[in-house]
């Protein structure tokens, strides 16, 4: 099983005007919770950490957890309401204002999460909002690298929105911390802007990739594609094409979960097998992360393809 931490939240996403004012659609979300869905919709085994509330908002999302096969809800519910998020389109780009004071997906502790851990994982995966702020942040921290010490293949995806960052000393001694007992991490270029402001995005990538202990480290360059530092040395890929761009809602954390479910079943699931893998074989799990982001953009929002939807356009 490969275990999920991090937020679910419903996106009220910005639709066309309905009588001059803007309308919006509900859709279950939140970036680890759309990992999860990306790697189950590839024929993993997810378990999912993070607690669903107990109002309405809570139960769709966990119909919308029980409706993929493969994912569990591991965590108990919480009576905390639901976080949300706004997500207005910009030419199909999504931005987002979020609120999430006191919400059930904060609603952990490092003793909750222990328990709701089951003991054959496999591989763990944390980032977004879980991990900017607050003792919910700790307690996923605290988490990840007790698991990585354990044995278990670690990966992780800041997907940094600075909104939530209000200690970013706190965050950045937070962030070294899980830098060092990781094995696959993604970066975005929009993450470097904020940790690495002015530099050349590849150019941090590089000092990022020295940082970690991982055997892979990816960054996304939006319409630029994705770039990989490995033992096998730098590997670019362009974006994959979008004949009929409907939004970016949920891209990254398509292509997130394609990397996590690539990683595992290859059986490259610590840092030194990752490390090992030849240049082909880097290059086409990039390929294959930015085929899935690219058809999860050909639909409203999050809704990553399926293992059969990705063979079929990869032979």
């Amino acid at each position: 099983m490969i275990l999920v931490g991090g937020e679910n939240l419903i996106d009220f996403i910005q639709e066309p005007p309905d009588g001059g004012h803007p309308a919006y659609r509900s859709v279950p979300g939140g970036a680890p919770f759309n990992v999860a869905k990306a790697i189950a919709r590839q024929g993993q085994k997810v378990g999912y950490l993070t607690p669903f509330s107990t109002d309405p908002l809570g139960q769709q999302l966990a119909a919308d957890l029980e409706a993929e096969s493969g994912m569990t809800a591991l965590h108990p519910v919480s009576d905390c309401p639901t976080s949300l998020a706004v997500v207005s389109l910009n030419q199909g780009q999504a931005q987002y204002q979020f609120y999430r004071e006191r919400t059930a997906e904060r609603d952990v502790t490092i003793a909750s999460l222990r328990a709701a851990a089951p003991a054959d994982a496999r591989a763990f995966f944390v980032g977004s909002l879980a991990l900017t702020d607050g003792e919910d942040a700790e307690a996923w921290a605290q988490l990840f690298v007790a698991l990585h010490d354990g044995g278990i293949f670690t990966s992780i995806d800041p997907n940094i929105r600075a909104a939530f960052i209000h200690d970013r000393p706190a965050y950045e001694s937070r962030l070294e911390r899980l830098l060092a007992a990781t094995d696959l991490l993604k970066l975005s270029d929009e993450d470097i802007a904020w940790l690495a402001p002015g530099e050349d995005p590849r150019d941090a990538a590089r000092q990022f990739a020295a940082r970690t202990q991982a055997g892979l480290t990816v960054l996304t360059l939006g319409s630029d594609g994705a770039f990989g530092i490995s033992g096998a040395g730098e590997i670019a890929v362009p974006v994959h094409p979008v004949p009929n761009l409907k939004d970016t809602v949920g891209a990254g954390d398509t292509f997130m979960g394609t990397l996590v479910t690539q990683a595992v079943e290859s059986g490259r699931m610590t840092a030194g097998a990752l490390r090992a893998m030849e240049a082909t074989e880097v290059r086409k799990m990039l390929e294959r992360a930015a085929l899935a982001a690219a058809l999860n953009c050909g639909r409203v929002g999050c809704d990553p393809p399926t293992r059969a939807e990705l063979d079929a356009q990869t032979g």
